[in-house]
């Protein structure tokens, strides 16, 4: 009996210390927050904070298709359920009327709300913790000059336990630590500059880099490539030239891609297509320049190879047809497109990388690079699901990354059955 009862106040001690654990992971370094509103802000602060609201892509997930901007309300789709964005306006009953720059800072720096809740890491505060407080006050200032929208946040659609606090404060002790940005005194101000827009409201690594069952990022393998699980696209790695890295590129050609969405390596499409267009294309020169600076500087990582099937040569003469038939009036019949219209497929690296997801989500879905001021009227290309069957586009698919010397692997039928029953889920 008395070994019992020692055995269970060890757990309970254990388990008591480790809430304790968890929940000054959860509060350290938050100072108290004040309720003091500031005065009007000024044009230059407001404009500042404009700017950096475009720089961090914040409408994007802030806004409903035609809805008013900033309200809130769009589903962020994750692997545990949705989660809904809120209501950025400076309405009092629904949005940030009653948050001071203290609240505001709180939540870029340390997920918390204005409540004291803690925030899912939709709202990618992982790396907002990144921001400085000058320019966190420049996005408060801008957001409370916006026209104030009555929309109720919704709840978010989560399961069990995801949808707990506790849960959720087990999570952030495990992958989420308030970083204080500091500029690396051995590296250029055009380095630092752009790794503060990379690493911070830019949040390329919540795209780019790898995550574990949990969601949370790999911090091993920064930046080197994720499939995002529910669009079914691949965020190819920053860090392998073959794949999304611009180490081999002219500054001037990486630069043009991330202002227009197009030069004459590669043209942006799926999600990072609204990434420019909502983001990047509004960035000035100079810290376009900064975040091309810091990505050619990255150390290359080639990205971990995919284990692919050998090509069946009767697989590979049907995509050859397919090919002739569907795509070769735009693309070439050596795969060489159409400069400034159709891009070239022939040593296209979007083709040949490992992954084969973004190629195959182009020729079911279709798309269009974004409408930049450089590219106003991009070329689209059609949707082939409801043309070709499975089988059909995995020969196609096959074909592309077989043809013109590429030595890609090629894409089985079963792996399209797949996706199309993760897209339908």
């Amino acid at each position: 009996m008395k070994r019992a009862l020692h055995g269970l106040l060890v757990l309970v001690s254990v388990t008591l210390g480790l809430v304790a654990w968890v929940a000054w992971l959860n509060v350290r370094a938050e100072l108290p927050v004040d309720e003091v509103m500031p005065p009007t802000a000024s044009a230059q602060l407001v404009a500042q904070g404009a700017y950096l609201a475009k720089a961090g892509n914040c409408m994007a997930c802030h806004t409903v298709q035609g809805g008013p901007p900033y309200a809130g309300g769009r589903g962020i789709e994750t692997p545990f359920g949705v989660v809904y964005s809120s209501n950025l306006t400076p309405d009092e009953a629904t949005g940030l009327g009653l948050w001071s720059p203290s609240h505001f800072w709180r939540a870029m720096h340390h997920g918390r709300s204005r409540d004291g809740r803690l925030l899912y890491p939709a709202f990618p505060y992982t790396e907002y913790t990144r921001v400085s407080r000058a320019d966190s006050d420049a996005l408060y200032a801008y957001l409370r000059s916006l026209p104030p929208v009555a929309q109720p946040n919704r709840a978010h659609d989560l399961g069990w336990p995801y949808r707990s606090q506790a849960a959720l404060a087990v999570w952030r002790a495990l992958y989420f630590k308030p970083l204080d940005w500091e500029a690396q005194p051995a590296q250029s101000a055009a380095w630092n500059r752009g790794a503060y827009l990379v690493q911070g409201l830019g949040h390329c690594a919540a795209c780019h880099t790898p995550r574990d069952a949990l969601g949370g990022l790999d911090a091993a393998r920064p930046l080197q490539g994720q499939m995002l699980p529910v669009q079914r696209w691949y965020a190819p790695s920053l860090t392998d030239p073959a794949e999304a890295g611009v180490m081999g590129w002219s500054a001037e050609e990486a630069v043009r891609l991330l202002r227009t969405g197009v030069n004459q390596h590669a043209v942006v499409t799926g999600p990072m297509a609204e990434v420019v267009f909502r983001s990047t294309q509004h960035l000035s020169d100079q810290d376009l320049s900064a975040m091309v600076a810091y990505l050619q500087a990255l150390p290359v990582q080639p990205a971990e190879p995919v284990a692919a099937l050998p090509s069946v040569p009767v697989q590979i003469k049907r995509g050859a047809q397919l090919y002739g038939q569907h795509c070769a009036a735009c693309h070439g019949e050596q795969g060489e497109g159409v400069p400034g219209a159709y891009p070239a497929l022939a040593g296209n690296r979007a083709v040949t990388m490992g992954q084969p997801a973004n190629l195959i989500r182009m020729v079911l879905q279709g798309g269009y690079a974004p409408a930049t001021e450089g590219n106003a009227r991009p070329h689209g290309m059609p949707p082939f699901r409801h043309q070709l069957a499975d089988d059909e586009v995995a020969a196609v698919v096959s074909y592309l990354r077989s043809a013109w010397g590429h030595q890609a692997g090629p894409v089985s039928t079963l792996d399209l059955v797949r996706d199309r029953g993760a897209e339908s889920r």
